[in-house]
């Protein structure tokens, strides 16, 4: 048995839907849990449309209006029966988004998860049901009903056990009927059965999750790039397969922000030494990286890991005075309470700089909150980079002629913010 994942780029059109069936139809003699992610950049447009929501901008039809024909021009295509129960059922699921938008809103955070989780529920039915009109028979399988989470919705803690019991028991009974089971990534449900998503690319974290709790063969991420590269090839022309990856360095890659993989789906399988393949879609000929237990990296060369729309936050209390141990306390429960994520910190004397990602949306609220208890300074449109296994001239040759404003090596890491020279 095998788990696969299939991210947005890989489902973005009716050509893509097709591709994937190829590829399943390809493994066909083996039982495989398909993992789906939003089709193309619908979770990006479901966050749109959840802050039109929120503030009640007027653009909120027309972001609806564009999630509902993307959607039904790919059903069009792929199914030649205009009267095919798909169209009757994303008319129902995109009711139900409507309906959902136009409730009052009393807790953001359980909004957001409603209104972000239609673009899971959308792709997995297309491709379901695209599978099953081919004769490539499958289940489509709501996941919500047996990843079971807390209740932080927005990146809920997924409750291992009550999960691990789920899937075993309703998978073995599922693959009595089909050899094939599509899910979606990214959900789950709380306590009280409320929607709740695992994170952003939270995807691959659920396909481990299904992995770890049947003992699979292998879990296969399929993306638009031969392999695990070593940097991303938006940001760096010189870029090379890591052809194998110890668990461990795959953990610290994706820590640091490697898009390739979601930070929270190596140790599940890392703890049953299930192997993770990282795979292209456009050609599963190509070999592609394995993630496995063993030493070192092949081949042994520095990664480079770029997260671009960054900004530099310095933090000092408002009487000039030392920054204490309290002081951290209170900063890290406001990052915390907004959501935020912090990439870098650094501390002196008198003041705390931390490196977080831009959101405009919540920006200006938790620079008010810390204005009005610390003095805050910042720097916008800044590039984070961070290089695993530098070296000397490495790190000149990435930086060289860019004003550095913050610089941080370890053994094995070094962290430096620059300028950006990206827009995008």
């Amino acid at each position: 048995m095998k788990v696969f994942k299939f991210g947005g780029a890989s489902v973005n059109s009716a050509t893509a839907v097709e591709n994937v069936a190829d590829i399943l139809q390809h493994f066909r003699s083996d039982n495989i849990v398909v993992v789906v992610s939003a089709m193309g950049k619908t979770t990006n447009d479901l966050e749109s449309l959840f802050y039109a929501c929120l503030y009640a901008n007027p653009e909120k039809e027309s972001i609806f209006n564009k999630i509902t024909d993307y959607h039904n021009q790919i059903a069009k295509s792929l199914f030649a029966d205009k009267n095919h129960t798909i169209f009757e059922e994303l008319d129902t699921i995109l009711k139900e988004l409507r309906h959902i938008s136009h409730n009052k809103i009393t807790d953001q955070n359980s909004f957001y998860a409603q209104v972000v989780s239609f673009g899971e529920i959308l792709s997995s039915k297309i491709l379901s049901c695209y599978l099953n009109e081919i004769e490539a028979s499958n289940t489509w399988l709501d996941v919500r009903k047996i990843i079971k989470t807390d209740g932080n919705y927005r990146e809920a803690n997924v409750d291992l056990v009550l999960t691990e019991k789920n899937i075993k028991q309703e998978v073995d009974a599922l693959f009595s009927n089909a050899p094939l089971i599509v899910t979606q990534g990214f959900l789950g449900s709380s306590p009280d059965n409320a929607t709740t998503t695992l994170g952003r690319e939270g995807s691959d974290y659920t396909a481990a999750l299904f992995a770890y709790s049947l003992n699979a063969e292998s879990l296969t991420i399929w993306k638009d790039v031969p392999g695990l590269l070593n940097a991303d090839p938006k940001y760096f022309s010189k870029t090379t397969v890591l052809e194998r990856i110890p668990y461990r360095e795959a953990i610290e890659l994706a820590y640091y922000g490697a898009t390739i993989i979601h930070p929270k789906t190596i140790k599940p399988l890392e703890n049953k030494g299930i192997p993770l393949y990282v795979k292209s879609f456009t050609d599963i000929n190509i070999p592609g990286s394995i993630i496995e237990e063993r030493e070192n990296t092949v081949p042994p060369i520095p990664s480079y890991i770029f997260k671009v729309k960054q900004k530099l936050l310095t933090i000092s209390p408002l009487d000039f005075s030392f920054i204490r141990e309290t002081d951290f306390a209170e900063l890290f429960a406001i990052f915390a309470k907004k959501g935020i994520k912090v990439n870098v910190m650094q501390n002196s004397a008198i003041s705390f700089s931390v490196c977080i990602d831009e959101n405009s949306e919540i920006f200006e609220e938790l620079h008010e909150e810390l204005s009005s208890k610390f003095i805050v300074k910042f720097n916008k449109d800044l590039e984070l980079i961070t290089i695993r296994h530098f070296t000397e001239e490495v790190i000149e040759e990435v930086v060289e002629g860019r004003e550095i404003l913050l610089e941080q090596r370890s053994r094995l890491n070094a962290q430096i913010i620059i300028k950006s020279e990206y827009n995008s």
